[in-house]
C-alpha cells in the first residue's frame, strides 16, 4: 500500500493473538489443520503456504513471535518488514517453532540483526513488551476484530480477511476522497 499511496497514508501495525495459551497442539490435530494451507497457496501464488511436515513441533503459541517483532522493529525499525515476512516464511513454508525463543533467534540472525543485542534487551524489557502486545491484542478484540489479517482502515472501517490489494486501495482512495471533499 506504501508503494501506490506512498506520503498520503500510515499504516500502523498492530498485534492480534491467534493463539494465546502456550501448549503445543496436538500435532495430527494440527498437520490436518495445515492442509487448508494449500487452498491459500492456491489462491495466492505469492504465498509460500505449504502444509505442515517435517520433525518440527507446532507453535505452542503467537505470543513469542510477536514479542519478537515489536523488539525488532523498536530496535531496526527498518528491517520490521523483513522480520515480518521471515516470521511468515519460517512458519508457513520452513515450518520451524516460532514460539521457541531459539528460532527466533536464528531467525533475528538471518535478517542481518544483532541477535546478542537482541536477547539482551530482550531479557530486559520481556514484560514490557508482553504487556504491550497483549493491550493491543485487547484492543483489537474491542473495536471487534476477529480475524487475522484485519485492516482497520481510519481507525473505523475493519476489512477482514485477506483481500485483494485492489480492495484496499479502492477504500483508502473512498476515503482520502471524502477527505478533499470536506
Amino acid at each position: 500500500m506504501k508503494n501506490h499511496f506512498g506520503d498520503k497514508i500510515h499504516i500502523s501495525w498492530k498485534s492480534f493473538l491467534l493463539k494465546q495459551e502456550g501448549k503445543t497442539p496436538d500435532r495430527s490435530k494440527f498437520v490436518r489443520y495445515s492442509q487448508g494451507w494449500e487452498s491459500i497457496h492456491n489462491q495466492e501464488k505469492r504465498t509460500k503456504f505449504r502444509p505442515w511436515e517435517g520433525n518440527n513441533d507446532p507453535p505452542s503459541g503467537s505470543l513469542p513471535a510477536q514479542i519478537a517483532h515489536k523488539l525488532v522493529s523498536e530496535l531496526w525499525p527498518e528491517k520490521a518488514m523483513l522480520m515480518h515476512h521471515r516470521l511468515l516464511e519460517a512458519y508457513f513454508s520452513e515450518h520451524r517453532t516460532i514460539s521457541d525463543w531459539g528460532v527466533l533467534t536464528e531467525l533475528v540472525s538471518e535478517i542481518d540483526a544483532d541477535s546478542s543485542e537482541f536477547l539482551v534487551i530482550l531479557n530486559e524489557r520481556k514484560n514490557d513488551l508482553t504487556n504491550l502486545v497483549i493491550e493491543e491484542h485487547n484492543e483489537a478484540v474491542n473495536q471487534g476484530v476477529t480475524a487475522v489479517p484485519t485492516v482497520l482502515i481510519n481507525h473505523v472501517l475493519p476489512v477482514p480477511g485477506a483481500q485483494e490489494s485492489e480492495i484496499y486501495i479502492n477504500w483508502i482512495e473512498r476515503i482520502i476522497e471524502r477527505e478533499r471533499s470536506s
